[in-house]
């Protein structure tokens, strides 16, 4: 079977470490994929480098560290200040609200196998595609937004996310939404791995933004 966006129950995979820098990476990525989601939702666009290390992670499935799963911790610091920031000083709720929905429905997918599959086979192909079309081609795009459409969207509640029907309406925009809550699930599943639940999230919340202001000042 091709590796999967979640390696955690194959003999040959390496276990994700369980300390707060991984799970704050995880926490990160999650934030980063969903606010430029909303970005595309609301205004059309989104930083394509910061769209990029969402990207990546959907295909570096068997990343040694959790970083490397995003390319580095430098390439997640819209993420890591959008963190800082709701750990801090929690405002922003629809962000809260769809980073919430990532991780609940994560933990639906990690206990339906079948769509594990359909995401295995699908990621596969993909990795095995990039040499004709790259990350950032459409097409490579639409897949990710398809295999979205077939597993994570078929659980519920799914995401709606707000933004204006002009964008929305776009079909490249659409996909584009769907390939970043994928990534979102898959920053989900690293922090599930790395640890992670509701209850640290809630008791570890002043270790988590230490961690995580830390690292936004190494990735600055």
């Amino acid at each position: 079977m091709p590796a999967t966006l979640d390696d955690s129950s194959s003999n040959d995979a390496k276990p994700m470490p369980q300390t707060d820098h991984d799970r704050v990476i995880a926490l990160a990525g999650a934030m980063q994929a969903a606010d430029l989601a909303r970005s595309i939702a609301r205004r059309g666009q989104a930083d394509p480098e910061a769209v990029a290390t969402c990207l990546t992670s959907l295909i570096r499935i068997d990343a040694p560290s959790s970083a490397e799963v995003f390319g580095g911790i430098e390439r997640l610091q819209p993420g890591l200040r959008l963190l800082v920031q709701q750990l801090s000083n929690p405002q922003d709720m629809e962000l809260t609200r769809y980073v919430v929905m990532l991780l609940r429905l994560e933990r639906q997918l990690a206990r339906r196998h079948e769509l594990l599959e359909t995401l295995a086979t699908g990621i596969g192909t993909i990795i095995q595609n990039l040499a004709h079309f790259p990350l950032d081609h459409s097409n490579t795009i639409a897949r990710f937004a398809d295999l979205y459409l077939k597993t994570v969207s078929t659980l519920t509640p799914r995401i709606m996310v707000n933004g204006s029907q002009v964008h929305l309406n776009n079909p490249e925009n659409a996909n584009r939404i769907r390939a970043l809550l994928l990534a979102g699930i898959r920053a989900a599943i690293l922090w599930r791995q790395s640890g992670g639940s509701r209850w640290k999230l809630l008791v570890q919340r002043n270790a988590l933004l230490r961690e995580a202001r830390s690292l936004l000042a190494q990735a600055a």
